[in-house]
């Protein structure tokens, strides 16, 4: 089922056992603006912030379900996330070192999950280079390149 761009944060952040009121009321929001419409989707993006943990919980699994959007394939939502901050990047909507550190802090939060190894590289080869002339993540990456290397990644993201 086709959705809004911003399902694959919605959907991360259930994999990640996350809570953000604002990121579930504005994708709601925008669910219904791009004609889904589900009694719990209507339910949903009327709440507002400081909501009960489990009471969100329960209901975005219920707004989910409605709109049989399965969050079951681990893999398929971190690459559909993936492209998604790809896409804010590569658009100037989240600039480059900011999508860096969220991609590797999720890294570590999945305990070291490869799909998002490219990124945990990129951010600390970036970050080394900020304190040295040296970095140890990739060959034959050094300050001259290292922008261009986090572009080129995010557009491989896109193609893959």
């Amino acid at each position: 089922m086709a959705t809004v761009a911003s399902t694959a944060e919605v959907l991360i952040y259930k994999i990640l056992q996350r809570h953000n009121d604002e990121a579930w009321v504005n994708w709601a929001y925008e669910m219904l603006v791009a004609g889904f419409e589900t009694e719990s989707l209507l339910v949903l993006a009327g709440m507002r912030a400081n909501l009960d943990y489990f009471e969100m919980w329960d209901l975005t699994d219920k707004v989910l379900k409605e709109l049989k959007i399965d969050y079951a394939d681990q893999d398929k939502i971190i690459t559909e996330y993936v492209s998604y901050v790809a896409n804010r990047v590569l658009s100037g909507a989240e600039k480059p070192l900011a999508a860096l550190r969220t991609l590797k802090n999720i890294y570590f939060e999945l305990d070291y999950d490869l799909l998002l190894l490219d990124f945990h590289d990129l951010y600390y080869a970036w970050e080394d280079l900020q304190h040295g002339e040296d970095q140890w993540y990739l060959d034959g990456v050094d300050r001259s390149n290292i922008d261009q290397a986090i572009t080129s990644c995010f557009r491989q993201r896109l193609k893959a």
